[in-house]
């Protein structure tokens, strides 16, 4: 991340220190960042990776506390800053994935993060109750809203997880515009948030509950029918969904529901196709909570602290690499492009070494300035085979199916592909 970056941030919040310190504002910001980068060391541990590079130079030397007195006075807003600055699609976002018939391919989806047990976090974050004694430490609910080609952050919020994710996602109404076609699973098919999406110009494709009566307002050739959700009208495809990965195959149900009426030019059997990009939110997750925090409780031990250290986590160095040059990104073994396989254009790179601020000759640090490449890529082996259901088999086909549930994916080099059958094939 630039240091001219860093210091605009410095001005629009008005967090520059008003004297000199071992630990100025700028290299604050660099602190929390690399921290979240190393979750497996306190913050002295993160302080030596960021100086490892200037070894031989006059460095200061914080004390133990000196990183939490400091992180206090830098606060939030300014890490709020760099995330509203930096969030967004990647400027390229094409290939494999990123857009369908030219609309830009977003999903949204929620996760669950832990935070530590301490009284001041306790006063705003609660435990989870359970059967067997509920969570042992508070929990935070964030709710994201990811480019599936690129796996770039658009937009993100978070709360107590006493706030369903229903209530969190009109906080990121604002976030989508005309030409983005938004994917959602069966958690936030209520009628008013489609709606509102409907709203904002962008395109929907939800996934509705299998028992979810839809009226048949027109049949259309494709095996699609006109309907409505609430007062706003959708187009409904039901179909069954095979999913292959490396521990089998699963096939579910899928009712799916769309606010692209027009059945000639997005025929029913292409719109499985790109519903089944969601899981790249759910890869997103899965970057943030086992390849970036390794499972591991959050540090800070205040809401304030918490607002800014998951700022950081959203802000990570990779987010801000996002409209570099691709030949700058250093991706992961399993995502180097392989002689008759596709790059699959994901934003993501490799931490090299220990040191954050390493020399350049060893290539590690890459791009403009000092613009450090973080290690986030996983890949998903799925292939989608989508049988559409006339309106009288679908009834039929919910009876005799066995109650299924969508598979956790391993990762693997593989990269996802769909095969359609089409309704004459049926």
């Amino acid at each position: 991340m630039p240091f001219e970056m860093v210091d605009e941030a410095l001005m629009a919040t008005r967090a520059v220190q008003s004297r000199l310190r071992d630990l100025p504002s700028r290299v604050v910001i660099y602190l929390v960042l690399a921290a979240c980068l190393f979750p497996e060391v306190g913050y002295p541990g993160a302080w030596r990776k960021l100086t490892d590079a200037l070894a031989g130079l006059p460095l200061a030397a914080p004390t133990a506390s000196a990183p939490a007195q400091a992180r206090r006075r830098v606060g939030s807003k300014l890490l709020r800053w760099l995330f509203d600055l930096l969030r967004g699609p990647a400027p390229t976002a094409h290939g494999p994935g990123a857009r369908w018939r030219e609309l830009l391919v977003v999903a949204r989806d929620g996760t669950i993060l832990t935070v530590p047990d301490a009284p001041a976090v306790l006063s705003e974050f609660t435990k989870q109750a359970g059967n067997h004694g509920g969570t042992g430490y508070p929990q935070i609910r964030l709710l994201a809203l990811v480019a599936c080609g690129t796996r770039t952050l658009i937009d993100a919020v978070f709360g107590p997880t006493t706030t369903g994710e229903i209530t969190h996602a009109p906080r990121l109404l604002s976030s989508l515009r005309p030409g983005m076609i938004l994917l959602a699973d069966r958690n936030f098919a209520a009628q008013r948030l489609v709606t509102d999406i409907a709203a904002t110009g962008a395109e929907a494709l939800v996934r509705l509950k299998n028992g979810h009566r839809m009226p048949v307002l027109a049949r259309y050739r494709d095996g699609s029918y006109l309907s409505t959700l609430g007062d706003l009208r959708v187009r409904v495809v039901d179909c069954e969904i095979t999913v292959t990965t490396t521990t089998g195959k699963h096939t579910g149900l899928y009712r799916l529901a769309t606010t692209l009426l027009d059945h000639q030019r997005h025929p029913a059997a292409e719109l499985a196709t790109p519903y089944h990009q969601r899981w790249e939110i759910e890869t997103a997750c899965l970057e943030l909570k086992s390849a970036i925090l390794g499972g591991r409780v959050l540090r800070a031990r205040t809401p304030e602290g918490i607002d800014q250290e998951i700022h950081a986590l959203l802000v990570r160095p990779g987010q801000a690499c996002a409209g570099a040059a691709p030949e700058t990104l250093r991706a992961p073994h399993h995502e180097m492009p392989q002689e008759g396989r596709p790059s699959h254009g994901r934003g993501t790179a490799g931490i090299a070494g220990g040191g954050l601020l390493e020399p350049v000759a060893d290539a590690v640090v890459v791009g403009a300035g000092a613009c450090v490449q973080v290690y986030g890529g996983m890949g998903f082996t799925w292939e989608v085979l989508a049988r559409l259901y006339p309106r009288r088999a679908w009834g039929q086909a919910r009876r005799s199916a066995a109650p299924t549930t969508m598979p956790r994916c391993s990762p693997s080099p593989s990269a996802p592909c769909a095969q359609l059958i089409s309704p004459e094939e049926t």
